[in-house]
This record gives structure tokens, sequence and C-alpha cells, in this order.
């Protein structure tokens, strides 16, 4: 069992990617609009698809579109034809995130991604802007989105590093998603507002911490 106390005295921190180390807002709206465009559908409202930024992509093709599954995985096939060659890198990492990142890492904690995006994007979008180094691990989900609920990446993370639940961790994120799959392992989690995710989902969720700001963030974790 986690017996975290405090979000500051966690040796492994588990960390969200898009909405709580990066904005990637408009390549991932580009894409899923040459993704609708691809069915026919000519959707006007970019504000309406940042609701595809968190959650696994077949889960928002068929919320918001009533894509069924087979729908939905053609989708995202159409989806990452933009994303990879340029969408995952219309991506802009939050003010102060680089800096936050290294300097928990030169204090000596493990961090952890754990993401629903393909790990070989994660892996490039940390790459491209000076992260993937602090990370200990890099763990997303696979391109048939097979593996995307927060809960089985953090488990993929823990079987690679062979680790249990019980290791002194905190998951960051922006979305229930987050919080909900963090819950499942017995992690404690705090929860970031300057992302995608409602107040109110994550506070439902139950996250047992929230912050406003990285600066809030690092404040919260700081020794």
């Amino acid at each position: 069992m986690n017996s975290l106390q405090h979000p500051r005295d966690a040796e492994y921190i588990f960390l969200d990617l898009d909405g709580t180390l990066t904005d990637p807002s408009l390549g991932i709206i580009n894409a899923t609009l040459q993704a609708l465009e691809y069915f026919g559908i000519h959707e006007s409202d970019r504000e309406k698809l940042g609701d595809f930024i968190g959650p696994p992509l077949y889960v928002s093709f068929a919320k918001h579109y009533g894509f069924s599954r087979e729908q939905s995985q053609k989708a995202i096939e159409v989806f990452q034809d933009y994303y990879a060659p340029k969408g995952l890198y219309e991506n802009t990492p939050y003010p102060g995130m680089r800096e936050l990142l290294a300097g928990w890492k030169a204090e000596g904690r493990r961090l952890v991604l754990a993401t629903s995006k393909p790990e070989i994007f994660a892996m490039q979008i940390l790459e491209r802007f000076g992260m993937a180094s602090s990370f200990t691990f890099i763990a997303g989900g696979d391109p048939c989105e097979t593996r995307v609920h927060k809960s089985d990446v953090i488990r993929y993370a823990l079987r690679k590093l062979g680790l249990d639940a019980n290791i002194p961790a905190v998951m960051v994120g922006d979305t229930k998603y987050d919080i909900l799959g963090a819950k499942e392992l017995g992690f404690p989690t705090v929860a970031v507002t300057y992302g995608f995710g409602k107040r109110e989902d994550i506070v439902e969720a139950g996250a047992a911490w929230i912050v406003d700001s990285v600066e809030e963030l690092g404040a919260l974790m700081k020794r």
C-alpha cells in the first residue's frame, strides 16, 4: 500500500504529458480535423476539439461523433498520418516545466512519463524540447491503442522498471483519467488545472492535491 503523506516525499514522480508538461492543442486539433474530414465531417468549432486532448482517441471519437470502434480505428490512422510528421511538433512546453523537471532529477528523484499517447511520439516530443534526459523511463501507449488507459500505462512502466505499486510515488496529471488511473494502483495524485481537464471533474475523481500553475506545482513538491 502506498503510504505517501505528501507529494514532496515521493521518490518516483509519474507525469502525464499533454496538458501537464506541454500544450499540444494546435497539433491535436489539426490532426483531429483531418480525421473528421476523411469521414465527411466539416467541424468548424475548434474549441470543441479541445476535448480530444487527454482521453484515448477512440473514446473521444465515439463520445463526440458516435464512431464505432472500427471507424475510430480508421480515424486514428488518419489522425496519425498528420500527427506523426507534423502535428506532434505543433506543441509548446509550459513555461518553467523543463527547468522544474531537471531540478527534480538533480535532487535524485525518479521521473516516469505515463501518457496514453503512442510511446514513440512521446519520446520524440520530449527529445525535441530537451526534457527526455530528465526521465528514468518513458511509458506510453502502443500505436494500435490497446495500451491507453492510464492504469495500464502505469502498470507497464512498473513492470519495465521491476517495481510494484508500493513504491513512494505520486501521479501528476491534468484530467480525471490521470487521477482515476493512478487510484487503481493506490497512487495519490496531484492535479494541475492549467491543462485541459475540468476542475469539477478532477475534484470528483478524488485528486489529493490541486495546483493552478507550474510554479505552484514546484512549490508543492519542494523539499
